[in-house]
């Protein structure tokens, strides 16, 4: 039903952020559902990163300065999480099926790790939706796919260059008569490549050495500045 026109974002030196098209046709042929449909196709495409740890905490003033009060971690966090859709997600599903998916920012499930109430979970979880869009790491973009005559849809897909390294999931989903009649799901994956991803293994799978190699060469970077200092 949909493809992306490339499978790779390659995070290289001066990274700026890529655009990922997603292309694809709505196959009516023998389809029944399609045939008794009352009314238009609908296309949503959320772009789902790598799932992980996040916290947030509340701001307040202490002695004239800002600092950090009260906060919550969560897990089951995407580390980035975009949604186009052809029309607003109300328009085209019903709160229970919008919910049954996570199809909105409010609808994303993240797991506390504390025990605590709805209401305080949902607040803490609402600050670090808005912390996310401040980053552009979440996105809602009711609107951004276009159909090309009847069957065939477009959209964009903005992979900023603060979106983390890993393997992504795009799920494309068919929704008719204000339900879900079918859905796929395609992975991409936004990697290091060349230099840059031999400098980041080693940094993760040897991090003590790296930490030493960082070390080693600062104090050597010093000791030059140092020595170029007295010469001059």
């Amino acid at each position: 039903m949909a493809a992306l026109s490339n499978h790779l974002v390659a995070v290289t030196a001066g990274f700026s952020g890529s655009d990922v098209l997603l292309f694809g046709a709505i196959d009516s042929a023998g389809d029944e559902s399609s045939a008794a449909s009352s009314g238009p196709s609908d296309i949503v495409v959320v772009v789902r990163g790598p799932d992980g740890l996040a916290s947030v905490h509340r701001k307040g003033r202490s002695l004239g300065i800002w600092v950090n009060e009260a906060g919550m971690s969560f897990s089951g966090v995407p580390g980035f999480w975009a949604m186009a859709t052809t029309r607003p997600i109300a328009e085209i599903l019903p709160d229970t099926v919008a919910d049954f998916h996570q199809l909105g920012l409010e609808r994303l499930v993240f797991t506390p790790l504390e025990n605590t109430s709805v209401r305080r979970a949902r607040e803490f979880h609402d600050a670090l939706v808005r912390t996310r869009m401040d980053e552009g790491l979440f996105a809602a973009m009711p609107g951004e796919i276009h159909f090309l005559g009847n069957r065939l849809f477009r959209t964009d897909l903005w992979i900023p260059a603060n979106a983390p390294i890993g393997t992504y999931t795009v799920s494309v989903f068919l929704v008719r008569d204000h339900d879900v009649v079918s859905a796929e799901t395609t992975p991409l994956v936004v990697g290091k490549v060349g230099l840059e991803a031999r400098i980041y293994a080693f940094a993760h799978h040897q991090s003590f050495l790296y930490g030493m190699v960082a070390v080693i060469i600062a104090a050597m970077a010093g000791w030059l500045g140092n020595l170029a200092f007295r010469k001059g």
